[in-house]
Order: C-alpha cells, then sequence, then structure tokens
C-alpha cells in the first residue's frame, strides 16, 4: 500500500493520531510520543510514495497538516465540543485535498465526515447534564449524553437523500451481509465511513467504503499487495459483515459492536471492564469524541434509511 501523503503532512506537523476504525495498531494513550513517531517514521521510510508528494507541490501544506493534527487529535480525545471550532478549518482543506486525483481519496474521507462538525456545535449548545446525585460537582466530562447526541443526529440525518452510489451498491451488499449472517440495515455502515466511495482514505491507513485498518483487513483475509481488495465493494463488504458479526458475537450488543468497529473492541472491552458496565451507555462519555457520535450516527442513519432501531437488529 502506498503511504498516505496526509500522514506525511501530520508528521510535518508533529503528530500521528492512531486509527479511528478497527483495533489501532497502537494505543496513543499507552505510549510516549518518541515511541509513536519512531512507530511513524519507519512507516513513511517503508511506504513513502514520492508522485504523490509531487502533486502537491502546491498546496499549502501547513494548513492541511495543521487542520489534520487537530482533527485526529480532537476525534481521539474525550471532549465532542472539541470537534467543532474545527468546521472552518475543514472547509478551507477539503478543496485542497479535491484538487489532486493523487489526494481525492483522503478528500473522500473527510467529506463523509463534515457533519461531526455541525452535530458537535449543536452539541456544545446544549446544557450539561446533572451533576451526580448528592453532590454539587460539575460532570466529570464535558460531554453531552447519549439521548442528546441520538436527537441531534435525527436531526441531522432526517432530511438526507440516498447517496448516488447507494443506489448502485445496496442491493448486493445487502445479499452479502445476510449470507454473512449480519442485518442487512447494517450497510449503511457504509455511508458512515466513506459515503459509499470505495477509494476513501484515512490519515490513519483506514481504506475503501468500510474503512478497514491493514491489520484488521488482513486478519479477515484480504490481501493488500499487489491490489488491495479493502477497495474492492463486493470483498470489503464480505470481510466489514465478518467483523461486525464476530464483534457481536463478543460483545452481543450492535451498539457495542459498532462502537468497536470504529475505536477497536480493545478499547470498548477495557472500558467496560474499567467502568463495571454492560451497555454503550455505560461508557459512552468515556469513549473517543468520534466513536460517540459515531454510534448515533450509524444509529439514526440505519433509522432514516431502514426504519429499523439499530439495538433490535438481529443476527442471523
Amino acid at each position: 500500500m502506498k503511504f498516505p501523503v496526509v500522514l506525511v503532512l501530520l508528521l510535518a506537523g508533529g503528530a500521528l493520531a492512531p486509527s479511528q476504525t478497527n483495533e489501532p495498531a497502537f494505543d496513543v494513550g499507552e505510549l510516549d510520543v518518541d515511541t509513536v513517531m519512531d512507530t511513524a517514521t519507519q512507516f513513511a521510510q517503508d511506504h513513502l510514495d514520492d508522485n504523490v508528494l509531487k502533486a502537491l507541490q502546491d498546496v499549502d501544506r501547513d494548513k492541511v497538516a495543521d487542520f489534520l493534527k487537530n482533527f485526529q487529535s480532537a476525534l481521539n480525545g474525550d471532549s465532542v465540543a472539541d470537534v467543532a471550532p474545527l468546521q472552518d478549518a475543514a472547509n478551507t482543506v477539503l478543496p485542497l485535498l479535491d484538487a489532486h486525483p493523487e489526494t481525492q481519496s483522503y478528500a473522500a474521507w473527510l467529506r463523509a465526515r463534515l457533519d461531526y462538525f455541525a452535530a458537535a456545535a449543536e452539541l456544545q449548545n446544549l446544557p450539561p447534564p446533572p451533576a451526580p446525585p448528592g453532590t454539587n460537582l460539575p460532570p466529570r466530562l464535558p460531554n453531552p449524553s447519549f439521548a442528546a447526541e441520538q436527537q441531534v443526529w435525527k436531526q441531522q440525518v432526517a432530511p438526507r437523500p440516498w447517496p448516488a452510489a447507494a443506489k448502485k451498491f445496496v442491493p448486493e451488499l445487502k445479499t452479502i451481509f445476510t449470507a454473512e449472517g449480519v442485518p442487512a440495515e447494517l450497510v449503511w455502515l457504509a455511508e458512515v465511513e466513506s459515503g459509499f466511495d470505495p477509494h476513501a482514505q484515512s490519515p490513519a491507513g483506514a481504506v475503501g467504503m468500510f474503512q478497514l485498518m491493514p491489520a484488521t483487513a488482513k486478519d479477515l483475509g484480504l490481501s493488500l499487495f499487489p491490489f488491495d481488495q479493502r477497495r474492492q465493494p463486493e470483498t470489503a463488504a464480505r470481510a466489514a459483515a465478518q467483523y461486525l458479526r464476530r464483534l457481536h458475537e463478543k460483545f452481543g450488543d450492535w451498539r457495542l459492536a459498532v462502537a468497536a468497529y470504529n475505536c477497536g473492541e480493545g478499547n470498548v472491552q477495557r472500558l467496560l471492564k474499567r467502568h463495571h458496565a454492560t451497555s454503550f451507555e455505560g461508557i459512552a462519555p468515556y469513549l473517543p469524541a468520534e466513536t460517540q457520535m459515531y454510534v448515533p450516527k450509524v444509529e439514526a442513519t440505519v433509522a432514516h434509511r431502514e426504519g429499523a432501531a439499530l439495538e433490535k437488529l438481529k443476527a442471523a
């Protein structure tokens, strides 16, 4: 796989974020900055693609790097409110990525996440949840309740027509999901992940319609070379369905399975154990900001497209 130029830009900006999708290769919270940078530098040496860098010679690299660094940091952080102030920068950076064929896959990734900024802004303006009973202390984390996130995402998703690509892909993808024993309604995960764009690529290395990370893809039997099978809609859909089935078998709950798909099953398992929780609601405030928004966004999308409740979907 070619080395993502946006990762080069992140290195230039002085920070590297872990994956937002599937199990991360490493946990920044458990490693020091030098270790993270050494890992990224080695990856750069192994995969650097000069052709991509040449295509971006005229781009304001500092602007792109600064935005990506801040956006990844906000998505990985524990405060949804930190995402909202980045909206203007995202709108500036998106055309820069869209202007070159070599970086349009990263533009597709960002485009599928533009609604995080609007949702975070709305959530930021809501009153904070009440203090714990019997205390005068403010909430430990400045995050909205899961119920508030559900309501905001319903409003965000409600006016949206089907993505143009969905009409082409959804019928076949549903057949694949059903064959893998996964509710067909979950194919709409592809709208949330990539807008049904099989070429979408994240700065962290997730690729394809279902944004599978390299390690996850290999574990599911996909080949990344000489052709990256994550870019094949049918093959990627089958792998994503298998992964979702595995996660549901482990957690017994679709909200937790979807959360684990986004931030890694190890992270979800640790939080459930640490907070003695059995549900998504029990760990939601402690998840990365992206995952806090990702799960209700998936839930709202499934409800809008299929009239189905995520938590009531039946595994085959």
